[in-house]
């Protein structure tokens, strides 16, 4: 018995006794329950929101640097808006220039075999036989007359052939005078007023390279033509005011000059 009361005393003087009555200890309430949920630990979604909220704020750094630079962009968007104005435009006066010069039709051409009478007859006429050196282009200037409608001429050549071809500059006439100029490839390429420039064997063959004279037109591409077996004729008829370029090329020739027998007169 005696036991069982010094045991009822000790527990009643500890139960009256609590943590604040020594010293260092500190009471710590808890919730009776539990959370519900643990707090979120995750580093990755925490690294994601700090990202997207620096990216948003980067976003609006460039919006602002963007409203300060469009002026300068406005301009440059003016400025190129108006080169382009102007380089359709000279465009569009080029195609209208090209679009005003008429289409010009072939040529009537024929052959003969009469090629031993045409010489013997030139050879009696002033400055109708000629040599075109290897190399070498002899172009006829013919201006058109009032008093006639059309031109003719006429060629043949000793041993070889020769290439042949047609142009018109539609450039007003100046002067009335039939006249002849005689260049080499390289010479007849640097003048302006010439339709073509050097050929090859095959470009001769092929026909002349394009024209870049605007007011020169095509009317017979240069060809090598058989004037050594018969006699190379032809006439065209007016079509307006201008010079016909009656072109013998000799320029793909290495080492052969051609004796060329040839006449060139108005028709009515």
């Amino acid at each position: 018995m005696a036991s069982l009361e010094a045991t009822s005393e000790l527990q009643s003087r500890l139960s009256s006794l609590s943590f604040s009555s020594f010293p260092g200890v500190t009471s710590h309430h808890c919730d009776s329950e539990p959370p519900g949920s643990l707090q979120n630990t995750n580093l990755t979604e925490s690294f994601t929101q700090s990202s997207n909220q620096a990216s948003m704020n980067e976003t609006k750094e460039d919006l602002a640097k963007g409203n300060e630079e469009a002026p300068a962009e406005l301009a440059l968007g003016e400025r190129g808006e108006e080169n382009n104005s102007a380089g359709t435009c000279q465009l569009s006066a080029e195609i209208k220039e090209a679009a005003q010069m008429p289409t010009l039709p072939p040529p009537t051409t024929w052959t003969s075999a009469a090629v031993k009478e045409l010489k013997a007859k030139l050879r009696t006429e002033k400055d109708s036989v000629v040599t075109v050196y290897r190399g070498d282009i002899m172009t006829v200037h013919v201006p058109t007359v009032p008093e006639a409608k059309k031109v003719c001429w006429e060629f043949a050549t000793d041993g070889f052939d020769i290439g042949f071809g047609i142009y018109f500059d539609w450039t007003p006439v100046t002067s009335r005078s039939i006249t002849v100029h005689i260049s080499e490839s390289s010479d007849d390429e640097d003048e302006e007023e010439e339709l073509e420039g050097p050929l090859g064997n095959d470009d001769v063959e092929r026909g002349s390279k394009s024209q870049t004279n605007s007011n020169l037109a095509e009317i017979l591409p240069v060809y090598r033509q058989d004037s050594h077996l018969s006699v190379q004729g032809g006439s065209h008829d007016f079509p307006g005011e201008g010079t016909y370029l009656l072109k013998f090329d000799n320029s793909y020739s290495l080492w052969r000059n051609k004796t060329l027998y040839y006449r060139v007169y108005y028709s009515a």
